[in-house]
């Protein structure tokens, strides 16, 4: 007797075919027909893991969401401008940017994206607890601009222990009026327009955006990506210091300086030797001669 028609015998005499769920299903392991069954009827679907890193856009994860066969982008991003379930946190939330918590997810295939999308703002407001909520409200912040501090502090460092003083350097800024001057905000505003090619050029500081946050003083109008629980953290419990600038050592960390003129030195130390010094370094490797 074959598999299928034994299968459909057991269906028969146990009465549940009408009781078996649909979706993916793995079995690591000989299972007995009628143990079969029993994992069909109790919907044991197989899960499949997808990592959302830190530091996204939606449209970011849209792709993400896409290459991992669960949907298209576009049923994300839709999915993502459905507010509602934020709006009592963010009155003023156009799109879910910022609120679509960075995590590993457990899906079945053929999950809709409006679940997801549901999974990860439940996710965030676990995350973003009373006790985060009581602190940004102590300290005259919004939830809007808590992310939005955040999602500058995500994209500017992927050092932990940075990542405080990166919040210090924001706060300290807007507390004094001074513009947040932040690449990553130019980059997202390049990125809206369609016109980002991975460089940011001198004239793209002047790009025509509410999000070129040389151009405008304040905060960019929300957030340009999702905040992990540290970036959050590091807007509302920064570390106590005078910084105002850093710039990049070009080894994933940063210098700090409270003034323009200890920047631009770090500036001339940093960039601009350090970019000359390799630039000597290249012309001096000998040329491979083509072969004939």
């Amino acid at each position: 007797m074959s598999d299928a028609r034994l299968f459909r015998l057991a269906l028969l005499w146990t009465g549940q075919g009408r009781d078996l769920k649909a979706g993916e299903y793995r079995f690591d392991r000989p299972l007995s027909t009628l143990d079969v069954i029993d994992v069909l009827v109790r919907g044991d679907v197989y899960a499949r893991r997808m990592t959302f890193p830190e530091g996204l856009t939606i449209e970011e994860m849209s792709k993400l969401y896409e290459s991992h066969d669960f949907g298209s982008a576009r049923d994300f991003v839709t999915a993502a401008k459905n507010v509602e379930r934020i709006k009592d946190l963010d009155p003023n939330a156009t799109d879910l940017e910022g609120y679509l918590f960075p995590e590993t997810y457990a899906l079945p295939r053929g999950t809709p994206a409006s679940r997801l999308i549901d999974a990860m703002v439940d996710r965030f407001r676990i995350v973003y607890d009373e006790r985060m909520r009581a602190s940004a409200a102590a300290q005259g912040l919004t939830t809007r601009q808590v992310v939005t501090i955040g999602s500058l502090v995500e994209k500017e460092t992927g050092k932990a222990d940075e990542r405080p003083t990166v919040g210090a350097v924001y706060r300290n800024r807007l507390r004094i009026g001074m513009p947040m001057q932040a690449d990553p905000t130019i980059v997202y505003a390049l990125e809206k327009a369609h016109r980002y090619n991975g460089n940011i050029r001198r004239e793209d500081l002047a790009l025509e955006s509410p999000y070129n946050t040389y151009k405008y003083p304040g905060l960019p109008p929300g957030p340009i990506a999702s905040p992990g629980k540290a970036s959050l953290e590091a807007v509302l419990f920064p570390t106590d210091a005078p910084y105002l600038y850093f710039v990049s050592r070009n080894d994933g960390s940063h210098v700090f300086a409270q003034t323009l003129a200890q920047h631009n030195a770090n500036v001339q130390k940093f960039q601009v030797n350090f970019f000359r010094q390799q630039r000597r370094l290249e012309a001096k490797q000998p040329r491979q001669s083509k072969s004939r």
